[in-house]
């Protein structure tokens, strides 16, 4: 047996953070501020909506594609992602496999029909696809899925922050959210892919020192496994068929490459990050780098929560009471053991932080570009000069980021973020990923079916997502002791296994399959009702808002083939004459 472990309080350990720490985390803070600064008093100082929204869309590559990977790995894949390996074991770590699948979708079926059309917004395909109706419904979706993601980005960091400083959460919040909004409000695009660069280098490299330092402290990897191994945390090849099941290879790989099309394929913030860069080829090469890059930090994320298991697996911290949150476990385990370095707290705190400013600042900058682009140019002003679009898009950023603070508020109630923030990607996100596919990869939808369609999937993603928040199924977890602690600890009661036996079994499926359910529904009911109100003529329309992976496939298909199914030979979705423009609008309008 190791060492007892003291239970000690929150304050106990904000006193391990030195002076040291203060002056790296403030030297994070001032580095990002001073990148928004120098972007403001730069080139044309942000005076354009193409610059401020889009970066003149010509930057680099490389910290494009690095400003990707902040926008998607946040604070929440920090400090969730190691406590779903301390309480659940590897599996999760199979989510890795569906990047292999993502990719190549996004790179060559999604990216090149936005690429191709020059938005700005992707809800502006909706409007050529389908209707304005559908664009700005699309539209509102993604602004309410993103306001609640920020919020949850902007609150987990704050509980990492508390624990290791005591600072009052609200604090931290505004702290958090004041530094970010007023680079990104100054800075436009350009600072904020310039703070993502610097802040994942940060992230990065606080993430290397508690693997290898903590993984060192515990007596190496090989005794690590073998406590993970007797704890029954190692696991990786869940066969299991049964949806209900949390998470299996199955839901994982299958059901997780849907719900990462969500945020790869479909969602403003990347897409808008690659077409800041100046060609498709480009635009792809940015997509293929997050494949490693991605994979990297997951792995790091879930080795972080072997390591945490391997310290404390004769006291759990959350029985214990040394944490008053699951997602305070890695802040804990930092400042517990880390602490002789000097700086490395806050080089940690500075990494979480900075994983949250870039998606935050990310998140609020393209907020303000579909609300631009898809409400109030639509909607409000159609005809605006190109300084009040530029002021209204900065006015729009800083509101967007007092919203999200002000939604900080109600984020408690969601219980383990990164499974909350799935889960709501999947609610809402899967209907616009089905939405998307629909227009992309079925010439014969017209907007009636796509209309029905998005609004049959969004009640039945919100049935089954929302049933399973309120009825909260019991999910089996590996045990945990308290052997070890210096303490009276009294264990939970375990879970009654009557529980969910009485929760309807769709509200006990894993929420990895949400996405995948309400794609395929949106594709399905859009289809019947398509040819149900009469199909559109694929000859009619724009090639341009097809995938080109469906001109190739049809390509491979006899004439006789394409005739049967209203396709032009030859695959040449072309305009049949100058007049048809007219009619293909006729056909988009519901």
């Amino acid at each position: 047996m190791s060492t007892p472990i003291p239970v000690v309080s929150a304050v106990d350990l904000a006193r391990r953070f030195g002076i040291s720490d203060y002056v790296v985390f403030a030297g994070m803070l001032t580095v990002s501020a001073a990148i928004g600064i120098y972007y403001a008093c730069s080139g044309s100082k942000q005076s354009t909506t193409n610059e401020f929204l889009m970066g003149d869309r010509s930057m680099s590559v490389f910290p494009v594609s690095v400003s990707v990977l902040a926008s998607f790995l946040s604070a929440i894949t920090l400090l969730g992602t190691p406590v779903e390996v301390y309480q659940h074991g590897t599996q999760y770590w199979m989510i890795c496999m569906s990047y292999f699948i993502v990719m190549p979708l996004t790179a060559y079926c999604y990216l090149p029909v936005f690429h191709t059309l020059g938005v700005t917004s992707v809800y502006e395909y909706l409007e050529k696809r389908f209707s304005l109706t559908l664009r700005i419904i699309g539209s509102a979706l993604f602004i309410v899925e993103m306001v609640i993601y920020l919020a949850v980005v902007l609150y987990t960091p704050s509980l990492a922050l508390y624990q290791v400083t005591g600072i009052n959460i609200w604090v931290c919040i505004l702290s958090t959210g004041a530094v970010c909004i007023f680079y990104t409000t100054v800075g436009g695009i350009k600072a904020v892919v310039w703070t993502d660069f610097f802040q994942v280098t940060l992230m990065v490299v606080s993430l290397l020192v508690i693997v290898f330092k903590g993984a060192y402290h515990e007596g190496g990897f090989d005794k690590v496994w073998k406590i993970n191994l007797e704890g029954k945390r190692i696991e990786f090849l869940n066969t299991d068929f049964d949806p209900t099941v949390r998470h299996t290879v199955w839901n994982l790989i299958f059901g997780g490459s849907f719900l990462l099309l969500t945020r790869f394929g479909v969602n403003q913030i990347l897409v808008q990050r690659y077409l800041t860069t100046h060609s498709l080829k480009a635009a792809q090469l940015t997509i293929w780098l997050n494949l490693p890059g991605g994979i990297f930090v997951i792995t790091a994320s879930c080795l972080a929560g072997l390591i945490i298991y391997s310290k404390y697996h004769e006291c759990d911290p959350i029985t214990a009471g040394l944490v008053s949150a699951p997602d305070q476990l890695l802040p804990l385990f930092v400042m517990d053991v880390l602490r002789f370095l000097p700086g490395l707290p806050g080089l940690f705190v500075s990494g979480v932080y900075s994983a949250a400013l870039s998606t935050l600042s990310s998140g609020i900058n393209s907020l303000a570009a579909v609300t631009l682009e898809d409400i109030v140019k639509t909607c409000v002003i159609k005809e605006i000069s190109e300084l009040w679009a530029t002021r209204i898009t900065k006015g729009l950023t800083l509101l967007y980021g007092i919203i999200t603070i002000l939604l900080v508020a109600v984020v408690e109630l969601l219980g383990e973020v990164l499974q909350a923030t799935w889960s709501f990607h999947g609610i809402l996100g899967g209907p616009l990923l089905g939405l998307f596919t629909l227009g992309m990869f079925c010439p014969w939808a017209n907007s009636k079916g796509a209309l029905c369609g998005l609004l049959f999937g969004l009640v039945l993603s919100s049935w089954i997502g929302f049933g399973a928040i309120v009825y909260k199924p019991d999910i089996p977890m590996p045990p945990v002791s308290i052997d070890g602690c210096l303490t009276n600890v009294t264990l939970s009661p375990t879970l009654d296994p009557r529980h969910n036996e009485n929760i309807l079994t769709i509200y006990r499926l894993s929420y990895m399959w949400f996405t995948l359910i309400s794609v395929f529904f949106v594709l399905f009911s859009g289809i019947i009702i398509s040819l149900l109100t009469g199909k559109s003529d694929p000859g009619y329309l724009d090639p341009q808002v097809i995938s080109p992976v469906f001109g190739k496939f049809c390509q491979w298909l006899p004439p006789s083939v394409l005739s049967k199914l209203d396709l032009p030979v030859g695959n040449k979705m072309v305009l049949l004459s100058n007049d048809s423009t007219e009619n293909t609008k006729n056909q988009r309008d519901p």
